[in-house]
């Protein structure tokens, strides 16, 4: 016979809940379906408003476009105002990117291509672009400059960039101890008075400034000393020294180097003169 409580006494049985009536559930999924509408109509109107929204700025945009329009077809005055200053606009942007330019190498180097250049000069601007890290472009038009400075000072003009590689490395603004400043590191306070059509001192850190400068004082030592090597000596300061350094034989190791780069052999020092 199983154990049976007297009523009113405590029970050492778990405690167990009554379960629900269908009244109860009945509330509880009626709750649960009211917040699953209530989401829902919450992200309709999110959605709702949303495109409300969207659709109103483009209607606003349309309308806007709609008005100049119009306004353009019945005022060609203010039509052809708004050309002039388009164009204008775009040729100060071109104008501006030439003249940055103009600053940096000259007059010639806005109108140089790579069709502008002979397959020489081509040749030795890749050649020294690679080995002296510098920006192809920028060393194409500079090689175009050596070779017009060339051909008017009948020095051959990879020689020129020979003294420019060990002089600078083909930085226009480097600046020596002694002084030396630009391309070809022309001794500013020497020669002062070749920068005065220039502009003043200043103009000896424009590339092709300071290469026309060096190249006229280059051809003057050559002239003095009779040959390349001692136009070289007098270059570096120490024409009236034993020897100069090395410079020299830096200088004609690379113009070799320079002149292999052309595909043309080298020349002798006695002939490198155009």
């Amino acid at each position: 016979m199983a154990y049976q409580p007297k009523p009113g006494a405590l029970s050492f049985f778990p405690f167990r809940e009554k379960p629900e009536t269908p009244a109860q559930e009945g509330r509880a999924m009626t709750a649960k379906h009211s917040s699953k509408q209530g989401i829902q109509v919450v992200c309709k109107d999110i959605a709702q408003g949303f495109f409300e929204i969207t659709h109103n700025g483009f209607a606003l945009l349309g309308l806007a476009v709609m008005f100049a329009c119009i306004t353009l077809i019945a005022r060609p005055d203010v039509r052809q105002e708004g050309e002039v200053r388009l164009i204008s606009w775009l040729q100060d942007r071109q104008n501006g990117g030439v003249d940055a330019d103009s600053e940096l190498f000259g007059n010639h180097s806005p109108n140089i291509t790579p069709a502008a250049l002979t397959k020489e000069q081509a040749a030795v601007a890749m050649w020294l672009s690679k080995k002296y890290d510098v920006a192809y472009d920028p060393m194409r038009a500079l090689v175009a400059e050596v070779y017009i400075s060339g051909k008017q000072n009948k020095i051959d003009p990879t020689l020129i960039l020979a003294v420019m590689a060990i002089e600078s490395r083909f930085n226009p603004y480097a600046q020596s101890s002694a002084g030396a400043q630009g391309l070809m590191q022309v001794m500013t306070k020497v020669h002062i008075q070749q920068y005065d059509d220039f502009g003043g001192k200043l103009a000896a850190f424009h590339p092709v400034t300071n290469m026309n400068v060096g190249v006229k004082i280059l051809k003057d030592c050559i002239r003095r000393a009779g040959s390349i090597e001692g136009g070289l000596k007098h270059y570096v300061g120490a024409a009236n020294m034993t020897h100069d350094g090395g410079y020299g034989a830096k200088v004609m190791a690379e113009y070799r180097r320079i002149q292999a780069a052309t595909g043309k052999a080298s020349k002798s020092a006695d002939n490198s003169q155009a």
